[in-house]
């Protein structure tokens, strides 16, 4: 029996291969998604209940309209699911007034019209009950922003892809793909299968998969912390939103707390490089958590300093910190996502429907030049 030959296949089906295989489907292309591990696992990058969504993007201002266009998207799924996925609670950033972060912030709100508050000092106490603002610091307020409810989005993309008739393969491993008379083969522990284009978005495992593109992606070590609240002043039905810190000694963020007992928080800065994600440690490490109790023991006097709980992420970062997005310059047809460098989920609905837009028709309206794995050539 002649094997049957899908439009594309998708290697890796997280944050990005989830939604890439949910915009796929809706264009009634023939697709397949293959993922080694189960649906909306623990084990990768897209996983830790909650993800900070924002539009005042300081890291680039190029990221803004993918920004826009993303929050159109992840409305759309929320309809088309029936689940609740964004929750609009704001976000306040704390930074030095010539810093980065408020700097970049700044100019985003400029070049992109974006709802951005420049919040007094003599409104902080008011404002952001439970945190103690550093006295050089400037802050500013995103009413727009929030977070996305992560394992929960994911799930999402994968069940209303396969609704719109994608076929998911979970627990199965890809080894190998090559070229194959202008298709690609791609061999699994168990199967083979071709398909007519090729999207990896294989998170950390990327670099076994993709040879050719001389960019070289380290795989960071993170660690994601929740502490006890003492206070009232975190919880989101009360009212509190996300919060981003540029501090001396690193960049933080939090939550509000979900459950009135606890708050998750993390740093975004610092993480121990890996070798490979098959050699990541899970388990809690010695100095894990440090950074963050500190940084609460200066920032949030109403927390407290000890995680109760922690889990592990990774980064898989490039050079610039900046993702790559791109088609193989060796192989027509075969895309990639990869190097999202910590602050990529928010994108996942709009990068989804980028990877649609090229693989059905090998261009999009979309600006992602700055993306390119060229700039690296």
């Amino acid at each position: 029996m002649p094997r049957p030959i899908f439009d594309c296949i998708v290697i890796g089906t997280g944050g990005f291969g989830s939604a890439a295989l949910y915009h796929l489907a809706r264009r009634g292309l023939k697709v397949l998604g293959l993922e080694q591990f189960t649906p909306a696992h623990q084990l990768g990058s897209s996983h830790g209940e909650t993800r900070i969504i924002r539009q005042a993007y300081f890291e680039h201002p190029n990221y803004v309209p993918l920004l826009l266009r993303g929050y159109e998207l992840f409305e759309e799924l929320e309809q088309t699911s029936g689940k609740k996925l964004f929750e609009q609670c704001g976000l306040f950033l704390s930074g030095p007034p010539d810093g980065e972060t408020i700097q970049g912030a700044n100019l985003a709100r400029k070049l992109h019209q974006i709802p951005l508050e420049t919040v007094d000092a003599s409104e902080y106490a008011d404002r952001f009950p439970g945190y103690k603002m550093p006295e050089d610091h400037s802050v500013v307020f995103e009413p727009v922003a929030g977070f996305l409810r992560v394992e929960e989005t994911v799930r999402a993309h994968l069940d209303e892809a396969q609704e719109a008739g994608a076929t998911l393969k979970f627990e199965s491993a890809v080894r190998s793909w090559q070229p194959e008379q202008n298709q690609f083969l791609v061999t699994t522990d168990q199967e083979e299968f071709i398909a007519r284009k090729l999207l990896i978005t294989a998170g950390a495992w990327a670099s076994d998969l993709l040879q050719g593109i001389n960019v070289p992606l380290q795989v960071r070590r993170k660690v994601l912390c929740w502490h006890p609240v003492q206070s009232a002043s975190y919880n989101l039905a009360g009212g509190a939103g996300c919060f981003f810190f540029e501090m001396p000694y690193g960049l933080f963020y939090g939550f509000p707390s979900l459950d009135g007992q606890t708050l998750k928080l993390a740093e975004h800065t610092g993480g121990n490089d890996i070798s490979h994600p098959e050699t990541l440690v899970r388990e809690e490490l010695e100095g894990d958590g440090t950074s963050v109790s500190n940084f609460v023991t200066n920032c949030l006097p109403e927390l407290s300093p000890q995680s109760v709980r922690q889990a592990v992420c990774m980064y898989t970062m490039t050079p610039d910190h900046h993702f790559l997005i791109d088609e193989h310059p060796d192989h027509p047809g075969l895309y990639f996502g990869a190097g999202f460098s910590g602050h990529g989920f928010k994108f996942t609905s709009v990068i989804g429907e980028v990877f649609a837009d090229l693989i059905s028709s090998g261009k999009t309206n979309l600006s992602i030049d700055f993306l390119s794995a060229k700039r690296f050539a």
